[in-house]
């Protein structure tokens, strides 16, 4: 496909120009990504992180991001998806890129790529590292979408990889097992690098294939590890003993998350100084939308991503250690191929009524399959469908008490649905079912 400037130059004919320029959503593979690389002569001077894993690749970037800013470091930061705006996916020092920079950036991809037909992300990618070499980052952060090992932010040569999880998602691209996925994964540890895995009991092949390439490969529990403390944790490893602050996110696995971080800042010290307040602050200060994200009060509100088995199984320790009084509503959808079964047989022992609808996604789970996977559960309580999340949010406010919580999760795009409505006025408790 020969290069064809949108008409639309603003922000939103820029994205819509380069979500149809490819006709698969997903093409694994480096060699067209690499091509446009080299023509636009993306090669960062400052050290790159690459972020990979099922879960907490989010929360660990965020991590990184706020230790480096407490540092006074100017930090790049490329993740995805975004909830609300596409601007969301860049931060350059802290804060989101404005669209003049992203449509220079994507100007600057499409000037470059001539004929090479590029996927959304890896157009969004080449974006990304364009914007952080402009801004004259000191350090760059880049989360990976799917797998690694051919994934488009794996183009560009780490200082540091971490693996912050391993569990079964995107099964179709990386393999139907643990140790396929694995493998895929470990494609982001480079020889003689520190190749960070915060997994508690990863596949053998992530290790097998950091042996075999030569990587200094640290593995949480063994190279380094953690002990909760009261009011903080510690950080130990061979080297070094730090005691911290619990970080800011919620959730049980963030010490996973958090000890991983530690161990790629300590390996970095010698490129990128940072000292143990710059850390205690970093953990103190980080934010991250939709990781079991507290957004109201009486009754609760809580946002979670948790749209797969090993997120579900998180996000209902999350709802085991922070009982409330009354019920848990839960405002509930999900993506098709999405392992809805596995999300649900961990999730619900701990939901009182359910709220149900269909994201507006192609990908999306219909009502009716939903119910069809929540009668395979035997669930008893009450489920209500709705004819969109919005809806179903909106019904489930009008039910919840003032010691009741309410929990929206399933996926990005239902947790988007009601960032989107969380600005508008809840309506009055007179609406039946």
């Amino acid at each position: 496909m020969t290069s064809s400037l949108p008409v639309t130059r603003d922000l939103a004919g820029w994205l819509a120009y380069i979500e149809a320029l490819h006709p698969a959503a997903i093409e694994m593979g480096l060699d067209r990504v690499e091509s446009v690389r080299q023509r636009l002569h993306l090669n960062p001077s400052f050290p790159v992180i690459i972020v990979a894993g099922t879960n907490g690749k989010g929360s660990t970037c965020a991590v990184l991001e706020s230790i480096y800013q407490s540092a006074d470091y100017k930090t790049g930061c490329y993740t995805s998806p975004h909830f609300v705006r596409y601007n969301e996916r860049v931060r350059i020092a802290g804060t989101e890129v404005e669209d003049a920079m992203l449509v220079r950036a994507f100007e600057a991809v499409e000037q470059a790529r001539g004929d090479i037909v590029l996927t959304y992300f890896e157009f969004g990618t080449l974006a990304a590292v364009w914007q952080m070499i402009e801004a004259g980052v000191d350090v760059g952060i880049l989360e990976v979408g799917l797998g690694g090992r051919l994934d488009a932010v794996n183009v560009f040569t780490p200082v540091c990889s971490i693996v912050t999880s391993i569990d079964l998602d995107h099964m179709d691209f990386l393999g139907n097992d643990r140790e396929c996925i694995g493998r895929e994964k470990a494609g982001v540890f480079r020889t003689g690098v520190p190749a960070i895995c915060g997994d508690d009991h990863p596949p053998a092949s992530l290790q097998q294939h950091a042996v075999e390439i030569g990587a200094d490969f640290r593995r949480i529990g063994h190279e380094f590890g953690f002990s909760e403390q009261p009011g903080g944790w510690r950080y130990e490893s061979a080297s070094v003993t730090y005691d911290l602050p619990l970080p800011a996110l919620a959730g049980d696995f963030q010490l996973n998350n958090a000890a991983g971080v530690i161990n790629a800042v300590d390996a970095l010290r010698h490129i990128l100084p940072v000292t143990l307040e710059h850390m205690q602050q970093g953990l103190q200060q980080v934010t991250l939308n939709g990781r079991f994200q507290h957004c109201g009060q009486h009754p609760q509100i809580i946002l979670d991503v948790a749209h797969n088995p090993h997120a579900a199984l998180a996000l209902a320790s999350n709802l085991e250690s922070h009982p409330v009084p009354g019920r848990t509503l839960a405002v509930f959808s999900m993506l098709a191929d999405k392992d809805i079964a596995g999300v649900l047989q961990a999730t619900t022992s701990y939901i009182d009524a359910w709220y149900v609808a269909s994201v507006e996604h192609v990908r999306g789970a219909s009502v009716a399959q939903l119910l069809e996977f929540l009668a395979s559960q035997l669930i008893s309580n009450p489920v209500y469908t709705h004819e969109s999340v919005r809806d179903a949010y909106h019904h489930a406010c009008i039910d919840a008490g003032e010691n009741d919580r309410i929990i929206v999760f399933g996926s990005f795009f239902t947790v988007a649905d009601i960032m989107r409505e969380l600005a508008f006025p809840r309506p009055e408790k007179h609406v039946q079912h």
